[in-house]
């Protein structure tokens, strides 16, 4: 059924996608509280997470929209499996398999729609003798928040690479400080680019950004759909130039119980308003709605469903 229905989807879109219209005709629900998961200190999700808050208060002013710092996509997941939050932002890779995954199940978690890609990045100082990730054997590195998607990306790869590491937790903030100080040896993060916690580092504190030409392969080859390889553009940090990693889709979920009218409104702001969601985030910019539907093997919310239905007319 979630086959032929995207299929239908995607031939609407590709049809053309005319001006934007009120999803409903009395104005939209106004529920009492939103709580939307974002991500931790440095990310792009913690950023991107506030300005999708800071827009859909504006869409249900009497609604209290509230954006809720986490150590990022397991975490996210685990909030929307307990109902805890309403909206959270997941990298795709952590999402492969979960039996929460539903359109119809009520304590299901279903997608709003894919937003932009996150981007591996394994930073260590200039000077380090590490040019790839064998290199890192026995060195302190940062894996990322607790249940990030850094976290769950990073302990995937190591462990199929077999390179065994003094693994350290912490938010991508913390470790580009403990990377300037020198008590960890690299820093790993998986999200948009530019990451504030890498740019915060430039012209402070020389650093590299690790190629993984080998290591993409490896990992699209051992677990076939999340992984792309990809190369961060020469234009994203300037002088470390261009870098060759692997990206992963991030997708903005919600419960399924949430009310599809409220999503529907939810998916409508995304689309409409992503420049400004993605202000200062390149990567983040690419939110558009003919790549909005394209979430993997997580249904689409059926409120979303019904906003993407919505543009064909």
């Amino acid at each position: 059924m979630q086959v032929s229905r995207r299929s239908v989807l995607l031939a609407a879109l590709a049809a053309g996608v005319p001006a934007w219209a009120s999803c409903t005709s009395g104005g939209p629900p106004a529920p009492a509280e939103l709580v939307l998961a974002t991500g931790p200190d440095g990310a792009v999700f913690r950023e991107v997470g506030g300005a999708l808050a800071q827009a859909l208060a504006d869409e249900f002013p009497d609604t209290r929209v509230v954006a809720r710092p986490t150590g990022a996509s397991v975490e996210n997941v685990r909030l929307l499996g307990t109902g805890e939050v309403h909206l959270g932002l997941s990298s795709l890779d952590p999402l492969m398999g979960q039996a929460l995954l539903s359109a119809d199940d009520p304590n299901g978690i279903s997608a709003v729609g894919r937003l932009y890609d996150s981007f591996l990045q394994i930073v260590v100082p200039a000077g380090a003798p590490v040019y790839r990730v064998a290199d890192l054997v026995g060195k302190r590195v940062s894996f990322g928040p607790r249940e990030s998607g850094t976290e769950f990306t990073a302990t995937r790869l190591f462990e199929l690479l077999g390179v065994g590491v003094e693994a350290l937790r912490m938010a991508h903030a913390e470790a580009a400080r403990r990377l300037a100080a020198g008590t960890i040896d690299a820093l790993l993060a998986l999200t948009g680019i530019p990451t504030p916690a890498i740019t915060g580092l430039l012209g402070s504190f020389p650093v590299r950004l690790l190629d993984l030409p080998g290591e993409a392969t490896e990992l699209a080859k051992a677990y076939p759909g999340p992984y792309v390889p990809v190369t961060i553009p020469a234009t994203t940090y300037g002088a470390l130039g261009p870098c060759q990693t692997f990206a992963v889709p991030n997708l903005l979920l919600a419960r399924t119980a949430l009310d599809p009218a409220v999503v529907e409104v939810v998916t409508r702001t995304v689309y409409t308003q992503s420049e400004r969601i993605a202000a200062g985030h390149p990567e983040a910019s690419r939110i558009n709605v003919r790549t909005g539907i394209a979430t993997g093997q997580v249904p689409l919310h059926k409120g979303a469903e019904r906003w993407f239905r919505s543009v064909k007319r």
